[in-house]
């Protein structure tokens, strides 16, 4: 440097790579970004060499039925590969949508998977056990997959995956209509990092898949499943639960499997929307047994009479939301035993119930006039579950 100090020659395009990937790592701008990699080809490779994630147009942000219904440009393998061999340090990369994607478009990630740490296969149809097995052999630093909507991906494929890449966290598995428990427990017994799972329309699952989960499973989403009492015993088994989700259960023959969840002392948020034949006995025990509960939603809970709602505001001292909208067996009594209990009740959910009177209501509000009372039904607590970065 000091030799091009005294012939006036140096500039920024003499730096080594290693300073100009300071720079740019300083640059917070993405137009700013794409601008340096645009300057020579040199400074291409830095900036593709930095890349620390990539999701292409086709991916969806959010899965709706418009988006799903939207023609966009699709990823075939050929795309795939070419992007892979430029950014052969991904973090992160997200495929949702890409329709068109197969088994082959994922053999890149043998070469260039090393550093992944998130993927996001949502709706890629024609993906099978065997990309399961590329990523498995090819990323064995993933800790986050989400496979929603996957109708390829069974049992041995969640248990190639699992046996291979045993530092994952987070998996959503909502809609993989293959797997069953034996895919579930291979995850669960494999991964003893696993903080988050979805299995949400999953009807093969009951939920025994979980028995021995690891103490670290804090979130889980169950929505519309069929799950038995044995199975709600096996979600909970793992003594760190914090989150669940049952709304919309399956109906069983077997009755309301939801009282076991009263014996998961750190479980904190609740959803049973929709938990139309969820019994008096399961709210007794869940209140009794759940010290920590904060939010409960019980919307649309029909079953639950004054015995069940007597147990709520007895027992549930650290309930801070609640949500009773449309409940038909919320009566007088019902509402006048949350507003004597609870007494750290917050917020509350309150609309439809047809037996309540109009007095009632204005009382309870007079009464608890720190509690706030919505019609709106809206998680307040939105868990850090299943996000892809």
């Amino acid at each position: 440097m000091g030799d091009l100090s005294r012939n006036n020659a140096i500039s920024i395009m003499h730096l080594p790579d290693d300073c100009l990937t300071v720079i740019f790592h300083g640059l917070d701008s993405p137009t700013d970004r794409e601008s340096f990699g645009l300057t020579c080809r040199r400074w291409l490779g830095i900036h593709d060499s930095s890349r620390r994630s990539l999701q292409f147009s086709c991916s969806f942000t959010l899965l709706t039925p418009s988006s799903l219904s939207k023609k966009v440009l699709d990823i075939h393998t050929l795309h795939l590969h070419k992007l892979l061999r430029r950014f052969q340090h991904l973090e992160s990369l997200c495929l949702s949508g890409c329709r068109e994607l197969n088994d082959a478009g994922l053999t890149r990630l043998l070469n260039y998977g090393s550093d992944l740490q998130k993927l996001n296969l949502d709706f890629c149809l024609k993906v099978t056990d065997y990309g399961l097995s590329l990523v498995a052999s090819g990323c064995p630093l993933l800790t986050s997959i989400s496979l929603y909507r996957c109708p390829g991906i069974t049992d041995l494929g969640l248990e190639t995956l699992a046996n291979a890449c045993f530092l994952m966290e987070y998996a959503n598995l909502s809609y993989c209509i293959q797997i069953s428990d034996n895919g579930l427990k291979a995850l669960t017994q494999a991964c003893r990092r696993l903080k988050g799972v979805n299995i949400s329309h999953c009807e093969g699952i009951t939920g025994v898949g979980f028995k021995g989960c690891s103490n670290t499973l804090a979130y889980i989403e169950a929505e519309s499943c069929m799950l038995k009492p044995e199975g709600v015993i096996g979600i909970v088994s793992g003594g760190g639960l914090e989150y669940l989700n049952v709304s919309c259960l399956s109906w069983s023959p077997l009755g309301d499997p939801l009282a076991g969840i009263g014996s998961s002392s750190s479980i904190k948020i609740l959803n049973f929307q929709m938990c139309r034949t969820v019994s008096d006995t399961s709210i007794t025990a869940i209140a009794k047994g759940c010290p920590l509960l904060e939010e409960w939603n019980l919307a649309l809970c029909h079953e639950v009479s004054i015995s069940g709602w007597q147990a709520v505001g007895l027992y549930c001292k650290k309930l801070k939301t609640l949500h009773v909208n449309r409940c038909r067996n919320l009566c007088n009594g019902s509402l006048e035993a949350l507003r004597d209990g609870c007494k750290s009740l917050s917020t509350l959910y309150l609309s439809g119930c047809v037996r309540l009177s109009p007095v009632a209501v204005e009382l309870f509000k007079s009464q608890r006039a720190e509690v706030c009372v919505k019609e709106e039904e809206v998680l307040s607590i939105n868990p850090p579950f299943l996000e892809f970065r």
